[in-house]
């Protein structure tokens, strides 16, 4: 098995759900008292979130690429950004170590594809949303990808960061959300990714009446067949 390694902290509460999940499947492939190997570098999300919000994509690419370094050292085989935000760094993370880095876009885009869907709403932080690193990515591999109307945006965002990665679950954003979706499904959604690896702790699959693809989830279980293969 190779050991993962796991940029993390962005927010804690995701992290977490990575690290359920990727033993969970571990253990429901191997069985036993079988577990994830990993190694987990855990920044200050402060910092990082300070960054994305004065555009300091260089210094934050800087303090994921000094973690990845500390992975590398430490053992791991391959690297995962658990936040698909910070992808928007992918590159220069890339580029610090000789190990590889699995992405999160990738992996959900196959994913969508294998489950036969053409065009996704996607969302996710702003940024995620309305920036070219990400939805260009899925776009790459034949996907036409949506996103939610300015206002609607922003109220997305403002979850995220008000309320989820204070690990706060609000029954009325939740409602919000189902409507924020039935409206891109109104547009064209075949499909709904939740591009941020908080959302799934708020958006279940009863909110959506297309199939949800769960970034965190498809992420940790793409690390999980990478590790075992």
């Amino acid at each position: 098995m190779k050991t993962i390694g796991l940029i993390g902290g962005m927010s804690w509460e995701s992290s977490l759900e990575y690290y359920r999940i990727l033993n969970e499947e571990v253990k429901c492939r191997l069985g036993g008292l079988h577990s994830a190997k990993c190694i987990l570098y855990s920044v200050d999300f402060e910092e990082i979130e300070t960054c994305q919000r004065n555009g300091e994509w260089e210094k934050a690419g800087r303090i994921l690429a000094d973690a990845a370094r500390s992975l590398e050292a430490a053992g791991a085989d391959f690297l995962l950004i658990l936040t698909n935000t910070m992808h928007k760094v992918a590159t220069e993370i890339e580029a610090s170590v000789r190990i590889p880095l699995l992405h999160i876009a990738d992996i959900t885009a196959r994913r969508v594809l294998a489950e036969g869907k053409k065009t996704v709403g996607l969302l996710g932080t702003k940024y995620t949303m309305e920036q070219d690193f990400y939805r260009a990515r899925l776009e790459a591999q034949g996907l036409k990808v949506l996103v939610p109307e300015e206002r609607d945006r922003g109220f997305v965002n403002t979850v995220i960061f008000q309320e989820l990665c204070l690990g706060r679950i609000v029954d009325e954003s939740r409602a919000k959300y189902r409507r924020i979706i039935s409206d891109l499904i109104e547009r064209g959604a075949d499909s709904i990714v939740l591009g941020c690896t908080e959302i799934g702790l708020l958006v279940k699959r009863e909110d959506s009446s297309v199939p949800i693809f769960d970034t965190t989830l498809l992420h940790a279980q793409g690390a999980v067949e990478f590790a075992l293969s």
